[in-house]
This record gives C-alpha cells, sequence and structure tokens, in this order.
C-alpha cells in the first residue's frame, strides 16, 4: 500500500521497510502493519489532538510530572506551543507506560521506540499466526470467560505494582493472542500515587471487564475485585503473586470524627504556641 506521510521519515531512517496495509483507526491513532528490521510489526500514528475524540485528557494527566517549568507554564496556559507540548507529552505517556509495563512482566505490546508520532510494537497474533482479534469479538465459554477475567485481574494487579492504572481498560482495548489476553491503548494510563482519581479509575477497568466476561459467566458478577486490590495497595501489602479472593469487607466501625477533630486542633494549638514562643523569644533579643 502507499505509504502515509506520517511513516514516511521512519522509512527514510531505515526503520520502517515497508508498510503492509492498515489495521484500524480509532479515536486516538490509526495503525498499520509493517515490516521492521525483518519483522512484522505495528507502527502506531497518533492522530491530531483537534481531531481526536478523546477530550478528558485532565483527569488522567494529574499527578504527570513536567521536567521543564517552560513546557509546564506554556501547558498550563494552553498556548500553542503548550498544546504542542501537552500532545507530546500525552504521545510520549503510552511509549514510557509500554516499556515500563513490559520491563514489569504485563502482558502488553513489546515497545521497540517512537519516532515523531509514530510508535513501533509488537504485533500480537493468534494461535494461527494471524493478528488476534480483540475481546469484544470473541464468543466465551463460561471457562475461557474466568480464565481470560483472572488473567486480567492478575495484570492489573502487576500494572498497579508497576505504579500504573489503565484508566480506560474494557474488552475494547484487549487482545487475545496466542497466549492469552493482552492490553493495548495507554496514552492515559494513570499515576496511580499521584493522581487523586486513581482509586476510582482502578475500580472502573474492574467493572469493566468483570461486566463484560459475567455475561458468560454470571457467577463472577458477584466479586469486587477493584475494591480489594485498591485496599491492599494502599496497605503496602499489594504483590504480583498475591492471592485474592474477591471479596471486600466494609468496615462497619463508624468515623471517630471528634476524635480527630480533637487531634487536628490539638496540633494547631501547638503549633500556635511556638509561633508565640519564637515571638517572645525574638523580643527579648532585640531589648
Amino acid at each position: 500500500m502507499r505509504i502515509p506521510r506520517s511513516i514516511e521519515p521512519l522509512v527514510r531512517d531505515g526503520l520502517v521497510d515497508k508498510v503492509i496495509r492498515s489495521l484500524k483507526s480509532g479515536k486516538e491513532a490509526t495503525v498499520y502493519m509493517v515490516l521492521s528490521e525483518g519483522e512484522v510489526r505495528c507502527a502506531k500514528v497518533y492522530k491530531d489532538a483537534d481531531k481526536r475524540s478523546f477530550h478528558q485528557q485532565a483527569q488522567y494527566q494529574e499527578g504527570r510530572k513536567v521536567r521543564n517549568s517552560r513546557r509546564a507554564r506554556a501547558m498550563a496556559k494552553r498556548t500553542r506551543y503548550g498544546r504542542r507540548e501537552q500532545e507530546a507529552a500525552w504521545q510520549s505517556a503510552e511509549v514510557d507506560a509500554l516499556f515500563r509495563l513490559s520491563a514489569a512482566g504485563v502482558r502488553v505490546p513489546k515497545p521497540y521506540g517512537c519516532v515523531e508520532g509514530v510508535l513501533l510494537m509488537e504485533l500480537i497474533v493468534d494461535d494461527h499466526g494471524d493478528v488476534a482479534p480483540r475481546l469484544n469479538d470473541l464468543e466465551l465459554t463460561a471457562a475461557q470467560a474466568r480464565a481470560y477475567h483472572g488473567m486480567l485481574i492478575a495484570q492489573i494487579v502487576r500494572m498497579l505494582c508497576a505504579g500504573l492504572i489503565h484508566g480506560d481498560l474494557s474488552e475494547y482495548n484487549v487482545l487475545v493472542g496466542s497466549d492469552g489476553p493482552v492490553i493495548i491503548d495507554l496514552p492515559q494510563a494513570v499515576d496511580a500515587a499521584g493522581n487523586n482519581n486513581a482509586c476510582r479509575m482502578l475500580e472502573r477497568d474492574v467493572d469493566n471487564l468483570t461486566s463484560y466476561f459475567s455475561h458468560s459467566a454470571p457467577e463472577l458478577g458477584g466479586t469486587d475485585y477493584g475494591k480489594e486490590i485498591w485496599a491492599l495497595y494502599e496497605s503496602g501489602a499489594l504483590h504480583p503473586q498475591i492471592e485474592l479472593t474477591g471479596r471486600f469487607e466494609r468496615s462497619a466501625t463508624p468515623a471517630d470524627v471528634t476524635s480527630v477533630l480533637q487531634e487536628i486542633e490539638a496540633v494547631r494549638e501547638e503549633a500556635d504556641k511556638r509561633r508565640r514562643d519564637r515571638a517572645t523569644s525574638m523580643i527579648e533579643i532585640d531589648g
């Protein structure tokens, strides 16, 4: 097929030998099958911000660090330069997440690099060597649903142990390869420790998958893995090999608001006393 303009720089640099065909065009990007370094891989070409339909970037980007202060100010002011830099940061977030998660053993496509807005990564294939289908394209037996659900919950745990949450996980961004489910589409990956929406997004990811798999295995609908995983994460007890129960016991003990307020007041009084003591000391010195 004709080489898309966005991939031409990779062809000139010898990173892509041939564009075989288009695989899909989604809200974020168009994905092509390419020949690269003698292997069939994917080339993900990100769409311009004004051509994309994903408009809720702010809640996902909270907690992401921007090292360059000029860039951070421009992004906050939404200047032309700032919008361009924000778009670059949005794209690099997926690249960073893929490298980070791949190193942590999470089942994601292996990344090879990102050049001028084009991400080169592994092509996920099925048992026959064909392009792997998306999860939502399959008819699952109850046994398959239970198995895939368990695999993906384990991957969500491993992702969280690596400090990330997918943030938009569902049956539409999971491929089923020859070795099972593979998680894709990560430009909105959430920093678990730095984002105030992290807990809600983790639970939503889990609930989306549970809802989908429960159509084939109804007993999964009674599980509560999201809250269980987050509670273990907050307590510092979460690790990749942990055995989950799918149950979460909410505390029936009411919060002791009075004691908390008393502690806050005690801290405030202590701080006021220290300020008064410092002021008195300065007066005595001046005298």
